[in-house]
């Protein structure tokens, strides 16, 4: 590869043509964490100001995406300078090849080469000669696989370490993510780059709910802690009736799971489930939320939290993995195994307007902290390190 890619110019950002691939199924449906990250990555990412106004092409981005129903269209909003690659093979059957038979390699599919392929999971995409990039969002797998999905149990908790140590740098959203890849899975902390997510482009809202809802934002996954959440609202309503209503975003519920709980005293009637929602939908959820509340085991970050800070929503939130991190000093942090916990600080923050309106301040202000475009720039700088560690190791 020429040297012409490997300088960065005084803002850190790579100063020549460079061919990056980033899988991009992740935010195909649906976007939770994962997906939204990866698209607001690659979105600034695509950013002419960020590689420079001179040249705003040095940077050549190729969305990459493979599924059998799904298709990749600019509809996803996609900027128009992002190369797309969209290739018709089964979710589940190509990963299965590239986790267990490191084939085929990503230019074989994409027909083209490419100086950095990355992953925004922790398994590599089998490459060529590009540099390889890894994304590891927290290390739940490892300790709880049953709270996984059935190909994460799979291949996840027995590939990591190998697919990481092979990796050319390991992305990880939060510090505390860093320091628990470094500990557990032995890579060295030059080999892991930082790349928080960023906050949404909203605007605080201008007048608090009057008739609100309590919040909860995230898949249903185990590790989300939702019957830890529920128990915590039952000890609400047994306090006071006219406790606001809780709504979960999210996937739906699975009936066999949680419909009878749903459907007798007291949360009957009392907790909404939309399931999904489009981002519209969802800024319009936080506008009228008197408290996010986020009781999560572990997260590597936890996006929800940031969403809220930006509307002004006050935060009650779970004193684990990364959620201090991106909460700073701006909510309320609690015991996720403790219900009484919970409820208490929600309790204080629908009680206390002090509290709250404090709460609401900081919170706008810590947000202003995580932004996408330096998000992007600690992206470019992770490419450089991966790009140099790839010449070094041939």
């Amino acid at each position: 590869m020429a040297s012409k890619i490997r300088k960065a110019n005084t803002h850190g950002t790579i100063a020549a043509n460079v061919r990056v691939l980033i899988d991009y199924r992740p935010a195909l449906r649906d976007r939770t964490g994962v997906g939204e990250f990866v698209h607001q990555l690659v979105t600034a990412l695509s950013a002419a100001s960020l590689i420079g106004e001179q040249s705003p092409e040095l940077l050549e981005i190729t969305a990459f995406s493979a599924s059998w129903k799904d298709r990749l269209q600019y509809s996803h909003g996609l900027p128009k300078n992002i190369q797309t690659v969209d290739r018709r093979i089964p979710v589940t059957l190509l990963n299965l090849a590239w986790h267990r038979l490191n084939w085929p390699p990503v230019e074989l599919l994409t027909g083209r080469g490419y100086d950095v392929v990355h992953s925004p999971h922790p398994l590599l995409l089998p490459a060529r000669s590009a540099a390889t990039v890894i994304t590891i969002h927290d290390l739940d797998f490892l300790d709880h696989s049953d709270r996984s999905s059935s190909e994460i149990r799979r291949d996840y908790p027995s590939l990591v370490k190998q697919h990481a140590r092979r990796a050319d740098q390991v992305v990880v959203p939060s510090h505390h993510t860093a320091v628990e890849v470094e500990r557990r899975l032995g890579i060295s902390a030059n080999m892991i780059s930082v790349c928080s997510n960023g906050a949404p482009d909203w605007s605080p809202r201008s007048r608090l709910p009057s008739n609100g809802h309590l919040l909860f934002v995230g898949t249903l996954a185990p590790r989300k802690n939702i019957s830890g959440l529920l128990d915590a609202y039952e000890l609400l309503l047994s306090r006071q009736q006219d406790t606001p209503d809780l709504v979960m975003v999210g996937t739906k519920p699975d009936e066999a799971q949680w419909g009878p709980r749903l459907e007798r005293s007291p949360l009957a009637g009392r907790v909404r489930c939309p399931g999904y929602v489009d981002r519209a939908t969802l800024k319009s959820l936080y506008t009228d939320a008197l408290v996010l509340v986020m009781p999560s085991l572990d997260e590597g970050f936890g996006l929800p939290i940031l969403e809220a800070m930006t509307i002004g929503v006050p935060v009650v939130s779970s004193n684990r993995g990364a959620l201090p991190e991106v909460l700073g000093e701006a909510g309320l942090l609690v015991d996720p195994i403790d219900p009484s916990n919970i409820a208490e600080a929600i309790t204080q923050i629908l009680t206390d307007e002090t509290l709250a309106m404090q709460c609401i301040t900081r919170g706008i202000d810590q947000a202003q902290l995580f932004t996408w475009k330096a998000s992007a720039q600690a992206l470019c700088a992770a490419y450089q390190k991966a790009i140099a560690v790839r010449e070094a190791r041939r």
